[in-house]
């Protein structure tokens, strides 16, 4: 594998480790730090520390607090606010660490921006789905989306790593479905709004 398809290799498997951070900020970490302790995985430069022990065992730990506190009504709107910025931080981090063979400036400017975003509109949209479940619901609905979204983040996470190009083509299809909907909501609300002022 040439450098080039090294490079973006890498940056498959970023982004959809950094999508899979907008559902967990936590378990996409601990995957990694899983596959690269065992060796199935490499870190690009800098980022070994994520194959140690210790980082396995702290990530283990936040993700059990992560579940415990996600199956708590209410509390889980709380987690949602507290980890918006996290999940940014932590899909830039992984997506950082998958760029290999690319100047610092490209790998970081990858990360922020590609990374970044990518955390954060998932966590955006679970987050938009838990308030509305929130407020249908008074929270009864949303141990099971906690589920769904466990199960997302590490069914995406494990399928970056081994399908990363796949993996890819998912996200954009949600991305791509998120923004249609997004528009015909609009849409049918702008209608409505002018179909109120006319009567």
């Amino acid at each position: 594998m040439d450098m080039t398809a090294e490079t973006l290799f890498g940056m498959m498997i970023g982004l959809g480790l950094s999508a899979a951070c907008g559902f967990r900020v936590f378990v996409p970490p601990l995957v990694v730090s899983l596959a690269a302790f065992t060796g199935h995985l490499e870190l690009s430069e800098g980022f070994q520390w994520l194959a140690s022990y210790p980082a396995v065992i702290a990530f283990s730990v936040a993700v059990g607090c992560e579940i415990v506190g996600y199956y708590v009504p209410w509390v889980d709107n709380v987690l949602d606010a507290v980890a918006a910025p996290a999940a940014v931080v932590a899909g830039t981090v992984l997506s950082a660490s998958m760029v290999h063979d690319v100047s610092p400036l490209v790998q970081w400017s990858f990360a922020v921006i590609a990374g970044g975003s990518a955390a954060g509109l998932f966590h955006t949209a679970t987050a938009i789905l838990r308030g509305g479940s929130t407020l249908a619901t008074g929270g009864l609905g949303n141990p099971l989306l906690s589920t769904v979204e466990m199960g997302s983040a590490v069914t995406v996470s494990i399928l970056a790593i081994l399908l990363p190009a796949a993996t890819l083509f998912v996200i954009l299809g949600l991305i791509a479905f998120a923004v249609k909907k997004w528009i015909v909501d609009r849409q049918q609300l702008a209608t409505v709004s002018q179909v109120g002022q006319m009567r």
